[in-house]
């Protein structure tokens, strides 16, 4: 493969934490080049395509199962939702953080930090403290990164990476782009890494 892997995520995602917790190991067993991880907003992506995703409706249950049931699957600790979730809570400084952790080569580890904050604490990640635990986390500097999530740069480099998802055909979360392929769903990890071998 001569095109690297793009892995595209919103920290609102169950779906994209149990992606995000294997899809590393998934490329390094198939001897692959690691895919980019590109944080996005899931918010503005739903706005563009009109979009109702399924953790808007009352009737959720099975997917909270199926989450529950992968996350036992693969040894996670049980699932949890910050209260509000997915609407009341939703804030644009994760992924900002998130943005601003790639200049310094952290993106991996700090996303991997805030999912857990989110999914395996059940911490609102609207209230920026639990956003400066997940950068601690991964040695980037509380006061550098409140700094980060402000900067227009970061703000525009977080706009630009939407806007050419959308581009791309990216519709949901967590999508995997393999070249001209998107691969959407946690569960369509294996059927991208096989697309990159090829």
């Amino acid at each position: 493969m001569t095109e690297r892997a793009t892995f595209y995520y919103d920290f609102n995602s169950p779906y994209s934490y149990l992606a995000a917790e294997r899809i590393s190991g998934l490329f390094a067993e198939a001897e692959l080049e690691q895919p980019e991880w590109r944080p996005i907003s899931f918010g503005h992506i739903l706005k563009t395509t009109g979009r109702r995703p399924w953790s808007f409706e009352d009737d959720r249950g099975a997917d909270f199962a199926e989450i529950q049931r992968r996350a036992d699957e693969r040894g996670l600790p049980e699932v949890r939702y910050p209260d509000g979730w997915p609407i009341e809570n939703y804030s644009l400084n994760p992924i900002r953080a998130a943005t601003y952790a790639k200049e310094s080569g952290r993106v991996v580890s700090f996303s991997l930090a805030c999912f857990r904050q989110v999914f395996a604490a059940g911490r609102d990640m609207s209230d920026v403290d639990n956003v400066l635990i997940a950068a601690a986390a991964c040695e980037l500097h509380p006061k550098a990164v409140l700094k980060g999530i402000e900067m227009q740069s970061v703000k525009d480099r977080l706009r630009t990476a939407t806007g050419e998802a959308i581009a791309q055909g990216v519709t949901g979360i967590p999508t995997l782009a393999v070249g001209d392929e998107l691969f959407w769903g946690d569960d369509r990890l294996e059927d991208g890494v096989a697309a990159a071998v090829r």
